[in-house]
C-alpha cells in the first residue's frame, strides 16, 4: 500500500469490523474513551458483556501475567473467533448519521485518513496535547494493530463527496441504535468504485480541523513511526480511523470544557483574581450553575465564572495592562482572542500560579462535573463560555493550538459503530 501525496486529504476505504446483524447495537456502543466517568464505564459494562468500553476502556486483568491493553486485545480476538464482531467482505468508506426527533444532527464518512504533518495545512489541529492520554492510546493501538475507536474531523463541504452521502442514506442501513438520550445512530457503506473517485477526488483539495481526537491522532502518527521503524514500511498504520463531518450539514454544538484547582480555597481565588478583574460575588438570587453561567454569557469577553460548588463569583473587566502582560509573545491575535487561552494564561498561570502541564488543573466536561469536583477536592472551578466555531477553526488556520481540553464538540461518534484492524486492509 502506497502513501498519500502530500498535501492531499485522503480517507482510504477499509474493511470495517462491526457487531453481527443480531446484536443489540445500542447495548454495546459507548461514547468515546476519554468522555466517560467510573459510573457510566460501569453502567456501560453492565448493559452487555460485549460492549466495547470493555475494549477501549480496560479494566486491569485478574491475571497479573499480562496488561489490561494486551487483556483487551486478546478479548477482542475471542470476539471475532466467536462471531461478535465481523469483518467485511469488501473495503468501504462508511456513512454515519446521527438524527434526532427525525432531523439529521450529523452526517459524515468514516474510513481511514493518512496522516499528514500538523503544520502542513491539510489536517489542523486546534488543541495542545499531553503525553500520558498519548501513551495510554499508544499502548492499546499498539496491542491491538488497529483502531477501535474513530477521531473526529470538520471540513467545509457541500461538494460532491457530501452529495454520495446523500445518496447512501437513502439505502437501508447495515447498522441501526438508538441510545437512551433519543439519539439514533445509523451506518451504511460505500464501496462501488465510482463513488469512492468521486468522494477522493472531492476532496483531495480540501483540509479538514480536527475537532475531538487530538491525542487518538497524535497516537496514530507515533504508531505509524513506530512500525516504520521495525521496517514495517508503508501499510494500513499510514491511516487512521475517522469520522470526516462536512459542516454544511450540520453545524455542531460546541461546548466549553471547564477547570478545576483542586486544594484552591474559594476566598484565595478571588483574591488573587482581583489583581486582574472585577470581582462580581453572586448574591443569593443565583443558587445554581445554569444561573451564574446564564450571567456569564452576557457578559463581554473574556469574562468567566469562579465557584467553590455552592457559592459563584464572575471575573469581569480584566485590566488591560496586566492582561497585555500576560500574553505568551508568540501567541496570535486569533489565539489571545479566546477565553480558553486568557483563562490559561492569565487566571490560572499569572493570577492562581497554577498551570495545565504541572498536572495542577483538572478538566470536566460539564459544569456540573466541575462543580462536584470542586466541592469534593475543596477546591475552585472556572467556568468558561464557549468558544464560537468561527473563532475556532480561525485559530486553527494559522497553525496556532488552543490549551488542551479546551473545546467539547457535540454530537461525540459512538465508538463501536464500526472498528478497523490492520490485518484486514493489509
Amino acid at each position: 500500500m502506497s502513501g498519500s501525496p502530500a498535501g492531499t486529504l485522503q480517507l482510504r476505504p477499509f474493511r470495517g469490523v462491526r457487531y453481527a446483524a443480531h446484536t443489540d447495537l445500542a447495548r454495546v456502543i459507548a461514547p468515546p474513551y476519554d468522555v466517560i466517568d467510573e459510573a457510566q464505564q460501569r453502567a456501560l459494562e453492565a448493559s452487555d458483556q460485549h460492549n466495547i468500553v470493555r475494549v477501549i476502556l480496560p479494566r486491569e486483568p485478574v491475571d497479573q501475567s499480562t496488561d489490561r491493553y494486551t487483556s483487551a486485545a486478546h478479548l477482542f480476538e475471542h470476539w471475532l473467533s466467536d462471531g461478535v464482531v465481523i469483518v467485511d467482505d469488501t473495503p468501504a468508506l462508511y456513512v454515519y448519521q446521527q438524527t434526532h426527533d427525525g432531523l439529521v444532527i450529523q452526517r459524515g464518512l468514516v474510513g481511514a485518513v493518512v496522516m499528514q504533518p500538523l503544520d502542513g495545512g491539510v489536517i489542523l489541529p486546534h488543541e495542545n496535547v499531553r503525553v500520558g492520554p498519548v501513551e495510554d492510546r499508544l499502548a492499546l493501538m499498539r496491542a491491538l494493530q488497529g483502531n477501535p475507536e474513530p477521531i473526529f474531523l470538520l471540513y467545509d463541504g457541500g461538494g460532491r463527496a457530501s452529495a454520495r452521502c446523500a445518496d447512501a442514506v437513502g439505502s437501508p442501513a447495515l447498522a441501526t441504535a438508538l441510545t437512551d438520550d433519543g439519539t439514533r445512530h445509523e451506518l451504511w457503506s460505500i464501496t462501488d468504485e465510482a463513488s469512492l473517485a468521486d468522494i477522493a477526488d472531492d476532496l483531495a483539495g480540501r483540509h479538514a480541523m480536527i475537532a475531538d481526537g487530538h491525542h487518538r491522532y497524535t497516537t496514530y502518527g507515533y504508531l505509524r513511526d513506530e512500525l516504520r521503524g521495525v521496517g514495517a514500511g508503508d501499510g494500513p498504520w499510514d491511516a487512521g480511523l475517522t469520522l470526516l463531518v462536512d459542516n454544511s450539514v450540520a453545524t455542531p454544538d460546541i461546548r466549553a470544557i471547564h477547570r478545576v484547582i483542586p486544594g484552591l480555597s474559594f476566598a484565595t481565588a478571588l483574591a488573587a483574581a482581583e489583581r486582574g478583574f472585577r470581582v462580581v460575588e453572586l448574591g443569593p438570587d443565583v443558587t445554581d450553575v445554569e444561573g451564574a453561567l446564564g450571567l456569564l454569557q452576557q457578559q463581554p469577553a473574556p469574562a468567566f465564572v469562579v465557584s467553590d460548588g455552592t457559592r459563584f463569583a464572575m471575573l469581569v473587566d480584566p485590566d488591560a495592562h496586566q492582561l497585555a502582560a500576560a500574553k505568551p509573545p508568540a501567541a496570535t491575535h486569533e489565539w489571545w482572542s479566546l477565553d480558553a487561552s486568557i483563562a490559561s494564561e492569565f487566571v490560572l498561570a499569572a493570577l492562581w500560579q497554577v498551570t495545565d502541564a504541572a498536572g495542577e488543573v483538572e478538566a470536566e466536561h460539564s459544569p456540573q462535573a466541575a462543580l462536584e469536583l470542586a466541592r469534593s477536592t475543596s477546591g475552585t472551578a472556572l467556568l468558561l463560555n464557549p468558544a464560537p466555531l468561527e473563532s475556532v477553526m480561525a485559530v486553527a488556520s494559522v497553525g496556532a493550538a488552543m490549551p488542551r481540553k479546551s473545546t467539547l464538540f457535540l454530537p461525540k461518534p459512538q465508538s463501536g459503530m464500526v472498528m478497523r484492524l490492520f490485518r484486514f486492509d493489509a
